[in-house]
């Protein structure tokens, strides 16, 4: 059998909100049937529990079920609370303060701060306890030392608990990525054995025949040999996951860009991008490959490298072609025709980052890309 896997990974801590709320809903009516006859306003204390346990009930329901722990009622929930407990003053008389009795929602009040901190994580938990523990000293109509610590446990068991949930979530989620990566990999195993046993071969005898008999069945080797070394990078390149967080792995986008006139060179680990960045900086590397197989040629020879370097990228393509000679761009720019570098740096522009572009005529063409590690994109520029 197998067991149904929750969603949410903070479903534990829900359920134990659940029963301390409805354990401590049972220790406030314990507290109002203990002192019935010594409140001010008996009715009114009777009206209060029973609002309580009215509430009990609503959100223990709510939050039992994943599809109800919904943010307006969780806030609901931290301001229902401290409006119930700031009618102690009415509630209470002048003897029960001055002997320090507990106030009319008792350690019920501590439940709403706990679900923020669920629902919201550690901050928004803080600031709810916060307004509970300002609401207590607002019901004690006093500043005391019973105050405070009550205020500090309430915040210090919110933060714990909010630091809890978020823990939880970010674990199921690394799980969740190990678990689908795992899968691709052993998927991306079983049809490397296939297709090393089948199309590589192929594609092998192919090319070295085409190459031996020469003339049109060259280029027809040139191509099997583009298509073999594709699928190799394809079989044996890790899968590139886009993860909740929105990031991507240039690294392995890079790899899948050789061929057998581009080399490329990339570290060992993975290079964590903004997705987006990682889109735009793939594109960019294909129009400058683009580029060197129009200008240089179809057997000019390329190399893409990636550098980590902590606080940026950096992508460099350079190719053996012939250059670019000496006041070409200038005439270039000057007809419009700088369509292919522009786009280049305009794309670069709008991650933050820099494009340089290095060459001279015999000494082929560089291109060096640097972007920050981290980067949002340019609204200005339409975000793209």
């Amino acid at each position: 059998m197998t067991t149904p896997v929750t969603r949410d990974p903070a479903t534990p801590l829900w359920r134990g909100v659940v029963v301390l709320r409805v354990v401590t809903w049972a220790f406030a009516l314990g507290v109002v049937i203990a002192h019935r006859g010594e409140f001010q306003r008996p009715w009114l204390a009777w009206t209060v529990v029973g609002a309580m346990g009215v509430w009990t009930l609503l959100s223990s329901i709510a939050y039992a079920r994943e599809g109800g722990r919904w943010r307006w009622l969780v806030v609901l929930d931290v301001v229902l609370t401290t409006g119930l407990m700031l009618l102690s003053p009415f509630i209470l008389s002048d003897t029960q303060y001055a002997e320090a009795a507990p106030l009319i929602t008792t350690v019920w009040a501590a439940v709403g701060p706990l679900a923020a901190a669920i629902r919201f994580g550690a901050g928004p938990g803080v600031v709810a306890g916060l307004v509970v523990a300002v609401g207590t000293g607002v019901a004690r109509e006093r500043l005391d030392l019973d105050v405070f610590r009550d205020g500090v446990l309430l915040c210090a068991s919110s933060l714990l608990v909010g630091m809890a949930a978020t823990t939880a979530r970010r674990s199921a989620e690394a799980l969740a990525l190990a678990l689908r990566t795992e899968a691709a990999t052993a998927e991306r195993e079983r049809l490397a054995r296939s297709i090393h046993d089948s199309v590589l071969q192929v594609l092998a005898r192919v090319r070295r025949r085409g190459l031996e008999v020469g003339g049109e069945a060259a280029d027809l080797a040139r191509l099997a040999g583009e298509q073999e070394i594709a699928l190799r990078a394809l079989v044996t390149t890790e899968p590139s996951w886009a993860a909740s967080n929105g990031t991507a792995d240039l690294r392995s986008a890079l790899q899948l860009l050789a061929t057998p006139t581009v080399q490329v060179a990339t570290p060992a680990g993975t290079v964590d991008l903004p997705a987006h960045v990682t889109s735009e900086l793939v594109a960019v590397t294909r129009e400058a490959l683009s580029n060197v197989e129009k200008h240089a040629g179809p057997d000019a020879r390329a190399w893409v490298l990636l550098e980590d370097l902590g606080h940026e990228v950096v992508v460099s393509v350079r190719d053996d072609g012939p250059g670019i000679p000496e006041g070409r761009l200038a005439r270039a720019e000057a007809d419009g025709h700088l369509g292919v570098v522009e786009s280049i740096r305009g794309r670069v522009r709008d991650l933050g980052g820099t494009a340089t572009l290095d060459s001279a005529p015999g000494r082929g063409t560089e291109w060096e890309v640097r972007v920050p590690h981290t980067t949002e994109p340019n609204r200005t520029r339409g975000g793209r």
